[in-house]
């Protein structure tokens, strides 16, 4: 249970990823003019996203992966956080102490940065192109 636990872990860490490195291409593609930051499935996967997480924290749910980590690392008789290298070093990525309002804030901040991106570079739909939208 501990590797499910760990390989949830991971799966956690590439969704941040996804959120945060996704806002980073995309403001950085529209800059340089790359076409496939503006795709509609790469745009709304990331906007539903950042959008989970913004309503998780607004309603204080835990998010899933969290839960499901936690219940492997408990079924695996692991007593809170276990010390494997990847757990270990993505923990110090991903979990940090603050007040929660603190952590509602920013997501909700970065989620209206998100939905700011989408409205002044909208995706480009199938058959437009980038040069019709500008």
């Amino acid at each position: 249970m501990s590797v499910l636990a760990d390989l949830v872990l991971v799966v956690h860490g590439l969704f941040v990823g996804f959120v945060v490195a996704g806002f980073v291409l995309i403001l950085l593609g529209l800059f340089r003019g790359w076409a496939w930051v503006r795709q509609p499935g790469f745009r709304y996967g990331h906007l539903a996203a950042i959008g989970v997480v913004v309503l998780q924290a607004w309603f204080g749910i835990e998010c899933p992966l969290t839960t499901l980590e936690t219940a492997f690392r408990v079924r695996a008789g692991e007593a809170g956080y276990g010390t494997s290298f990847i757990q270990d070093w993505l923990y110090r990525l991903l979990y940090y102490q603050a007040d929660t309002r603190v952590f509602t804030l920013i997501y909700s901040l970065f989620g209206a940065a998100v939905l700011l991106v989408w409205w002044f570079a909208p995706p480009v739909r199938r058959g437009a192109s980038v040069d019709q939208l500008d």
